[in-house]
């Protein structure tokens, strides 16, 4: 099976950090996000990998991991030479897909759910399946009763809320339901939910972290050990 990661982005509320290259190259414990996915996937069994590119400074990322034989995977590249959005990224991307079935995630998320399930959504009436896990406030809650007394706090409780992940995985006919330029959340998803042509996975307890702030960086870095085997 082969995997697109989307390594673009500007990672703005990650600078300075992001001033000379992409958020998914800032490293936790000695590895950039973005090596710890790839090194999911290879464990995984998945070792032809297309990474997309977008113009943060791309060379670093080339440089980095080359042709990926030094992480035990093949990698192409496939670079926006503008912003193209995730639909058209992953649809130019898809000149190297050559398999029915492929993997598309962010290359900025720290989990370790297993993508079988994923996998086991598509059929010839499902062409997309997609990771949902439950959405954290990212503040504390409080809970009043009838006279406004505070009767319970909770720290950044899990909500009844499901969100996009941002792993997916997708028969090859998604191509042609991808824009030439726009994002797949916006011109895809809704025309496949209204043609019942995509499902998800709900997922719980497990670990599933997308890397956005220094906050983020912070937190994952605590927990890393226990995510992977270092």
């Amino acid at each position: 099976m082969q995997a697109v990661i989307l390594h673009g982005g500007q990672g703005t509320r990650l600078r300075p950090l992001t001033h000379t290259g992409p958020k998914q190259l800032i490293k936790i414990a000695g590895k950039p996000v973005s090596q710890w996915v790839l090194e999911q996937l290879r464990d995984s069994g998945i070792k032809d990998i297309i990474i997309i590119l977008g113009n943060n400074n791309p060379n670093r990322v080339t440089e980095y991991y080359g042709d990926g034989s030094k992480f035990g995977v093949k990698i192409y590249y496939s670079v926006e030479e503008e912003p193209l959005g995730t639909g058209g990224a992953i649809k130019k991307a898809m000149r190297y897909i050559d398999e029915d079935i492929f993997i598309v995630l962010n290359g900025d998320i720290i989990t370790n759910i297993s993508i079988k399930p994923l996998i086991e959504n598509i059929n010839k009436d499902v062409i997309a399946s997609i990771t949902l896990v439950q959405m954290r406030s990212p503040y504390g809650i409080i809970q009043i009763d009838k006279e406004n007394y505070i009767t319970e706090f909770k720290e950044k409780p899990l909500l009844d809320y499901l969100i996009n992940a941002g792993i997916y995985v997708f028969n090859k006919e998604i191509y042609d339901y991808l824009p030439d330029k726009g994002d797949i959340e916006v011109h895809t998803f809704p025309v496949l939910a209204k043609e019942r042509k995509i499902k998800g996975v709900i997922y719980k307890d497990i670990y599933w972290k997308s890397i956005d702030s220094i906050k983020d960086l912070e937190e994952v870095s605590k927990v890393i050990d226990q995510i992977y085997s270092l």
